[in-house]
């Protein structure tokens, strides 16, 4: 990543569970790509999902949703962390810019003090209405 940046290259930064790729995962990450050069997409380990979602999640393991992930022609670098947050992944890697969706206030982004302490900016991105994995697996269930 580093590199990226000797380049002259933006780093942008995000991370999620990413559990079941859906329409939002892809609009929301395409756009975070197009405000760098290079899209670096940190998961959430197996176990950091079951304790932010659930035991009953992830439905998918991280291998699988880490290697969908990389098949994306936006997505530049897949890493994990197994924290609650990215945040000291955000502080290690320090990229330029950090995104997360829209329903996230910029002063409640973890590691966003990190990224404007070193020059960086904090985005949001609109998320697609109507897609969420959790509304996947509810009418799922009820089907």
């Amino acid at each position: 990543m580093s590199s990226w940046q000797k380049e002259g290259e933006k780093v942008v930064f995000t991370n999620g569970c990413f559990d079941i790729l859906h329409l939002g995962h892809i609009d929301y990450l395409e756009k975070a790509s197009q405000l760098g050069q290079r899209l670096v997409v940190a998961l959430n380990t197996d176990n950091s999902v079951a304790k932010l979602k659930g035991p009953e999640r992830p439905l998918n393991k991280e291998y699988a949703r880490g290697r969908m992930l990389a098949a994306l022609q936006f997505v530049d670098a897949v890493t994990y962390f197994s924290e609650d947050t990215p945040f000291n992944l955000i502080k290690s890697l320090k990229p330029d810019i950090l995104v997360k969706g829209s329903d996230y206030l910029t002063e409640n982004i973890v590691g966003a003090d990190i990224v404007i302490a070193n020059g960086g900016s904090v985005e949001t991105i609109d998320l697609v209405e109507g897609y969420s994995t959790t509304s996947l697996i509810d009418k799922i269930k009820n089907t």
